[in-house]
Order: structure tokens, then C-alpha cells, then sequence
């Protein structure tokens, strides 16, 4: 009878080691309920949520949903749609107006999100956004979103937080950048037809940290046009290393 308290004991340590921040994948999806054939109007959201440890879940939780909501809201009224069920809602009903108005006109609009914890340690949380979005056009859109966040206290780290110099690790990027994509050195950045703002190179607005290293990543528009598809570039964490701040 005496071992009894002691497994109890055991027990409540077990569970209390599971109440750390953790993430389950959650699936919104919204259809349209005009009949069609083809093309039907959808949009998917797979979303991770944060849980457990409630005042970093909930900021983290926060910030996801509104990149997700900046990606997919067509609406007028945003103060109305603050969960992912009504959020898909709005989209769709974009579409139902938008077909209202042009019923010859309006293609089957779609939505897709993917997320993901791409990578965790004790200094940083990267969640990935996988999007797709097609409201019509000669075609959709697609790219990725990196949210940094301090696993600690669920708020984001932005990318000029990552570097111990970040005027260092730009010029240190542009040369690889230049080496990978066969740019010379005393040429303008977009002489061989890339498209960085005032003719000068920039880090991308989507840093991410990976098993391998960590990735530039320069969505369409961002850096070229959408024909020349998004550019990107991987270094191993030992090779810049002198560079970061967190890793």
C-alpha cells in the first residue's frame, strides 16, 4: 500500500512535463453553395495552435491569425472576422458578392493554407505559411511566410533581431547571392533582370530557420517577376555562425 503516494508522485510529474508549449493542427473549410460545375469556389486553412503555457500560446496564436487574415480578407469590415471559421466565411462571401455583380465574369476563386512549426529550440520558434490564393487574373498566387517567435515569451523576433550586425551579414549575402545566381560584382544588383527595389539588394522579407541552415527566401515579385519564380538562398549555421544572434 505504501508504493501507492509514490506513483501518484510519479504520475503528476509525468503529466506536468507534457503541459510545455505545444502545437496541434487544426482544418478550417469553406465552400460556396452557388452550384457549379467545375472550379468551385473553396478555401482550406490547416493552421498549427499553439497550447498549453496560455500567455505565449495566445500571442502566438494572435499573431498567426492575423498574417493568415492579411493573406485571405477581401472584406470591408475586418473588426467582424477574428477566428479562422469566420475568416474562411468572409472569403467565400467575397466570392458570392463579387459573382453577384459579374456572374460572366467571376471565376472560382480558392484559398489554401498550410502551416507548420518549421523549426524550434530553446532561442527561437519559426512557424512556416504555406499560402495559395486565386481571385481571379491569369493565374494565383503562391509563396511562403516566416513568423519568428521567442518560444519563451510567444512574442515575434523580427529579422533585424537575428543579427549581430546586420550591415555585415547583408553585404556578406549579397556576394553569395551575386555567386549563385552568376551577377558580377560591379554590376547593378538587377543587371541580369531581378527586380530589388531602387536597384539595390535586399535581405528578404522571410528568413527562415531550417534543419540545414537558414534560408533566404525572396517570394515572387519580391526580388524577380513571377515568370522567373521566387530566388532563394541556404547557408549552413556553421558558415555564419559569427553572424546571428539566435540560432
Amino acid at each position: 500500500m505504501k508504493q501507492y503516494p509514490f506513483l501518484v508522485f510519479l504520475f503528476l510529474i509525468f503529466t506536468s512535463c507534457d503541459k510545455g508549449l505545444s502545437f496541434e493542427n487544426k482544418t478550417f473549410e469553406k465552400k460556396s453553395a452557388i452550384p457549379c460545375n467545375i472550379d468551385c469556389p473553396i478555401i482550406t486553412i490547416d493552421i498549427p495552435i499553439a497550447k498549453n503555457e496560455k500567455i505565449v500560446a495566445d500571442s502566438i496564436n494572435k499573431k498567426i491569425f492575423l498574417v493568415v487574415k492579411e493573406i485571405v480578407y477581401f472584406g470591408e469590415d475586418s473588426l467582424k472576422t477574428n477566428d479562422y471559421k469566420s475568416l474562411a466565411a468572409s472569403f467565400i462571401a467575397s466570392y458570392e458578392e463579387m459573382h453577384s455583380k459579374f456572374p460572366d465574369e467571376t471565376f472560382g476563386w480558392e484559398g489554401k493554407i498550410k502551416g507548420n512549426v518549421e523549426y524550434e529550440s530553446d532561442q527561437i520558434l519559426n512557424i512556416k505559411i504555406d499560402h495559395y490564393t486565386f481571385t481571379g487574373g491569369a493565374h494565383g498566387y503562391q509563396g511562403f511566410r516566416s513568423l519568428l517567435f521567442n518560444p519563451k515569451t510567444g512574442k515575434t523576433v523580427f529579422n533585424d533581431q537575428l543579427f549581430k550586425n546586420e550591415k555585415e551579414f547583408k553585404a556578406f549575402a549579397e556576394k553569395e547571392f551575386r555567386a549563385k545566381y552568376k551577377i558580377p560584382a560591379k554590376s547593378n544588383i538587377n543587371a541580369t533582370g531581378l527586380m530589388f527595389e531602387n536597384d539595390k539588394f535586399q535581405l528578404p522579407q522571410n528568413i527562415f530557420f531550417t534543419e540545414e541552415g537558414l534560408l533566404l527566401y525572396y517570394n515572387s515579385y519580391e526580388a524577380a517577376s513571377y515568370a522567373d519564380g521566387p530566388k532563394e538562398l541556404l547557408f549552413p549555421y556553421e558558415k555564419i555562425s559569427k553572424y546571428l544572434v539566435l540560432k
